[in-house]
């Protein structure tokens, strides 16, 4: 292979004008790896087919856009891309692609890619795995994934359950294992004092918040957290703000917080966050609380790590993993309101809030960029752990 400085890689991912976190970390990935490697960008130009797409829209209209130069050339339904795809990457020459690897409705496209390309060039192909299967896996799912790493040995992913049900799927694939970085990007737009964001929230004078942050979704278990704040308010007087598009009926929850008498206790923001907006609620927050019931890994806690803010969650998949107990948060079981509540009460009663936020800092290096890209790195050089 040639020397590092001659080492041209590819990168198949998502980027703007898509929104949501796989656009955020293919993006950051790249602008990353360009600091030492030709990287060639190419991107998705149609994700899903319109009547598919569960949101409001794919697309992202923050003003404060996450973009590196691209090549948005692949159609997730139209083969024809895909075959232009491979055939560019043989043109390039490149010695490694990069496969973001996210939901198996790719499969199809991402695995003619592969399969094509293994024909008629000698690169290597390491897909990077954010989640191996759904959390609500049909035996289609395994079928498509089986075929796109057909002709894949490398994988990286960012977590023991990925690793796991990758060897699953594919018992001999060679795996490197490393935390999903930090979206310390998130930080660089702007950082708020706490009475300032809760001011801008009109929240000033609530004296404890709690944030759940991203799109609601079943596996998310936001139905727990809200049960659990009965039980908080008899202890702790406290506001949960839940942040996020609804993806599962809207009125569901709604009825339960009605049912439970919270309404003056938690204000709900239903729509995608942009990008320039994310730091405002991470930084009113004293912690955020993920009460999910089914994971793998999840970004949400690495935006709350860049903007140093503790995480409650539960002891599911990767969590765990990335949250360390009684250090920058607390691990509790899955599907406890009561847990929840206790985590909540004793994080308050306890003054944790200053500590796990020192622990944050010290604790962010072993989520770094680099390392990410010395997994990358690994994979072209041939190293195993």
């Amino acid at each position: 292979m040639a020397s590092e400085q001659n080492q041209k890689l590819a990168v198949i991912g998502l980027s703007y004008p898509f929104r949501g976190g796989i656009s955020h970390y293919s993006t950051l990935l790249v602008r990353e790896l360009r600091k030492k490697y030709d990287v060639i960008f190419l991107t998705l130009k149609r994700q899903y087919p319109a009547v598919l797409f569960p949101g409001k829209t794919q697309y992202d209209y923050s003003n404060n856009t996450l973009v590196e130069e691209n090549d948005p050339i692949i159609d997730s339904i139209n083969p024809f891309t895909w075959v232009k795809a491979s055939l560019l990457l043989q043109k390039e020459h490149v010695d490694l692609v990069v496969i973001q690897w996210w939901n198996p409705f790719f499969g199809l496209a991402f695995g003619t890619i592969v399969n094509l390309l293994s024909l008629i060039s000698k690169a290597k192909v390491c897909f990077l795995c954010h989640n191996v299967m759904p959390h609500e896996a049909s035996l289609f799912d395994r079928i498509l994934s089986r075929y796109a790493f057909l002709r894949t040995t490398y994988f990286v992913v960012h977590s023991e359950k990925d690793r796991s049900d990758l060897l699953c799927l594919k018992p001999r694939a060679m795996v490197r294992k490393t935390f999903h970085p930090t979206y310390s990007v998130f930080g660089e737009f702007v950082m708020y004092e706490k009475e300032e964001a809760r001011r801008k929230l009109n929240l000033a004078g609530k004296e404890r918040v709690l944030l759940f942050f991203g799109l609601i979704r079943q596996y998310k278990g936001l139905q727990y957290l809200i049960h659990a704040m009965k039980d908080v308010l008899t202890s702790v007087e406290c506001t949960l703000l839940i942040v996020g598009e609804f993806y599962e009926p809207k009125e569901e929850y709604m009825n339960l917080i009605k049912e439970l008498g919270l309404d003056g206790h938690i204000i709900i923001i239903d729509e995608y966050v942009n990008n320039e907006d994310v730091p405002i609620y991470f930084c009113s927050a004293d912690v955020a609380v993920l009460p999910y019931v089914e994971a793998t890994q999840s970004g949400i806690v690495q935006i709350a790590y860049a903007l140093r803010t503790p995480v409650i969650t539960t002891d599911v998949g990767g969590l765990p993993e990335v949250v360390a107990d009684g250090e920058t948060g607390f691990i509790v079981p899955a599907r406890s309101a009561e847990s929840l509540a206790k985590a909540i009460v004793e994080y308050y009663r306890g003054g944790y809030e200053e500590g796990f936020c020192n622990e944050i800092k010290k604790r962010l290096d072993s989520f770094s960029w680099e390392n990410e890209v010395r997994e990358i790195e690994a994979v072209m050089a041939g190293r195993w752990k």
